[in-house]
């Protein structure tokens, strides 16, 4: 018998449920006050208090409507809210193969679909503009294949979670503390720490699996799908590789500004522009001229695009970027930022960066004073600059390409798009 669902993605109500949500409710407003018996990442502070939470009605994956026209890039062609429904249709299908196994899988579910509510949709937007820069049309079938990819981003950013121990993401508690609430507030045996992280790994790999299937079952020619899959199957190979080689720098005593762009490259740059854009090209038809120019384009924009994000995890608002302020530095990321900074910094700020760099205890001042040290030192100002320059290479790129009016604007705005933002 299956469950009651009052939408495709969620199981309208019950003692089980609620208790569920509460669970979630309370460890999201633990990690909003800080406590560390919640988190896991700050000091010590005081005792944890019950925290009086009204009840709220079972979460969706929401609703996305368009912007103005052309507000943003990311919204042309009514793309992001086309996304959306892809990712919904699909998600309402797998909750439905879930269900028949166990109606203990709906927590699950359940995290896996609020986090795919969120985020920007930069890769499928890289995705479907490559494809439209090759001549191709605008089908669903290529929206069906760019909405495979915030299926392989969900599995990369909760694979990430875990191996940073971070806290939150966009805004609500990171898989693996949310799973390890579940466990908490229903009073299971063993470690909640130990299910938080095992329920997480096992929610990142179905998401991996599932970029797959959405991949495979979009609805384009076989062989279109046949083109694209050797740039498909390396952009997740290289991303892997990149997660590897950020998760050694971190144990490494120092880096150097050369090793932390060549991380960035494989970590974020290439999967966010330039493989998307690459895997709509070839499934397009593009020739090798047109592929080599997206390739510029995308490696340069790719890493601007991750330059911002060292920059935001580092100075951002945690209101716009859903993380803790400075939480860069307290997971010990050896980004070109903090390279700069070491190479730049005087002896007694080299050592206060190196006692404070990787101190997963590091408090607002602790932070306050580090982000000092990188503004006297320039770092900051620096990073600013190649942001700029590689920006400058991108749309020199493009100014090259031989691409039709709707192609060549939307993927010009898309440089500012990727860039220029808070979260």
């Amino acid at each position: 018998m299956q469950a009651n669902w009052s939408s495709p993605l969620r199981p309208s109500s019950g003692p089980d449920r609620d208790r569920r949500n509460l669970a979630v409710r309370v460890e999201l407003a633990l990690v909003d006050r800080g406590v560390a018996d919640a988190t896991g990442a700050t000091g010590a502070r005081e005792p944890a208090r019950p925290v009086a939470i009204a009840p709220a009605a079972p979460p969706t994956l929401g609703r996305v409507t368009a912007s103005a026209p052309l507000a943003s890039p990311l919204d042309a062609e009514d793309l992001r809210v086309r996304v959306h429904k892809a990712l919904e249709e699909f998600l309402s299908a797998q909750a439905l193969v879930l269900d028949a196994v166990s109606h203990d899988l709906a927590p699950l579910m359940d995290a896996l679909t609020d986090l795919l509510a969120g985020g920007k949709r930069l890769r499928p937007a890289f995705c479907y503009w490559g494809w439209r820069a090759a001549g191709g049309p605008d089908t669903t079938g290529i929206v069906g294949v760019a909405a495979s990819l915030e299926l392989f981003q969900a599995a990369a950013l909760i694979h990430d979670d875990v191996m940073d121990g971070s806290d939150t993401r966009r805004g609500m508690p990171a898989a693996h503390r949310r799973f390890a609430a579940l466990h908490r507030g229903n009073g299971w045996l063993g470690s909640p720490e130990a299910f938080g992280q095992a329920g997480a790994i096992l929610g990142g790999d179905l998401c991996l699996s599932w970029c797959d299937e959405m991949y495979a079952g979009a609805d384009l020619a076989p062989e279109q799908l046949a083109r694209g899959r050797s740039v498909f199957d390396r952009m997740r190979t290289e991303l892997m590789s990149g997660q590897y080689l950020d998760m050694l720098e971190q144990v490494m005593a120092s880096t150097s500004v050369a090793r932390a762009r060549h991380v960035n490259l494989h970590k974020s740059a290439k999967y966010t522009v330039e493989q998307p854009l690459l895997l709509g090209a070839t499934m397009a038809g593009a020739e090798p001229e047109l592929l080599r120019t997206l390739s510029a384009y995308g490696v340069a924009l790719g890493e601007a695009f991750q330059l911002r994000d060292d920059v935001l995890g580092t100075f951002g608002d945690p209101g716009e970027t859903g993380k803790p302020a400075g939480d860069d530095l307290r997971e010990g990321k050896r980004t070109v930022l903090m390279a700069l900074t070491a190479e730049r910094a005087s002896p007694a700020d080299a050592a206060l960066v190196r006692r404070g760099l990787g101190d997963r205890h590091l408090d607002e001042q602790g932070v306050g004073r580090l982000r000092e040290v990188i503004v006297s030192t320039g770092a900051l100002d620096e990073v600013e600059r190649l942001i700029a320059t590689l920006c400058t290479d991108a749309r020199m790129a493009l100014a090259a390409a031989d691409l039709g009016p709707p192609a060549r604007e939307v993927l010009d705005r898309l440089v500012a798009a990727a860039t220029v933002r808070t979260d």
